[in-house]
């Protein structure tokens, strides 16, 4: 996945950007499958459960169920509308608070005594950049703490490998964040919870204290 190819019978083929990979899990039995190794965990940006549906969409998937064929669909965005809401992303601002913030809930999650293997930089960076997409769903140029604490689950749960006692207890990847976030205090910009930024500018606005440094913007 993070190489962007995909190898059949020993050939190499680079595959179009943007690039992602959705996988789906049986969440009742194993029988038949394998679990995926901690690396290959480590990749997905996020793990969601869909769940079932409500009655009233159960009752509309019936209805439509013999009327609609997927040739019948239309798409809504094209590569190049998804690339530019990528680098829209990417122009969200994280104020350096934040980053520590983000770093300190992954080292709560590997100095858990119930955690085998706790969530790796990568897992770090998985949350930034979710923490960016989120807010700009939210209409906001900026992060917010409660971004990362909305998405803390879906980023990190799956990289929290748990001890055997652990399992054997009940405790869930959901109980070890849920510890991290009590036990990390949410940071206040140039505070005493984390660095103030590198060239000492302060924070803007209300509730920008976590919004673009003064005189710069995300667009």
């Amino acid at each position: 996945m993070e190489e962007r190819t995909v190898t059949v019978d020993g050939v190499r083929h680079p595959v179009p950007r943007p690039f992602l990979v959705v996988a789906t899990q049986n969440p009742v039995e194993m029988d038949g499958t394998y679990r995926l190794p901690e690396a290959q965990l480590d990749r997905f940006l996020v793990k969601l459960s869909v769940g079932y549906p409500s009655e009233a969409v159960e009752i509309e998937v019936l209805r439509g169920a013999t009327m609609r064929s997927p040739e019948a669909l239309e798409a809504i965005a094209d590569t190049n509308t998804i690339g530019q809401m990528v680098a829209m992303a990417q122009r969200v601002h994280i104020a350096d608070p934040l980053y520590a913030y983000a770093v300190r809930l992954a080292t709560a999650t590997r100095n858990h005594p119930q955690v085998r293997v706790g969530v790796s930089p990568r897992g770090v960076i998985a949350l930034t950049r979710a923490a960016c997409a989120y807010a700009l769903i939210e209409g906001r140029g900026f992060v917010l703490p409660e971004d990362m604490k909305t998405l803390l689950g879906p980023v990190f749960a799956h990289r929290v490998l748990l001890t055997s006692d652990a399992q054997l207890r009940g405790v869930t990847a959901a109980d070890v964040l849920n510890d991290a976030m009590e036990q990390v205090p949410v940071p206040l910009p140039n505070g005493p919870q984390g660095p103030p930024h590198q060239n000492g500018t302060a924070y803007q606005g209300s509730p920008g204290q976590y919004g673009t440094p003064a005189g710069r913007h995300s667009g």
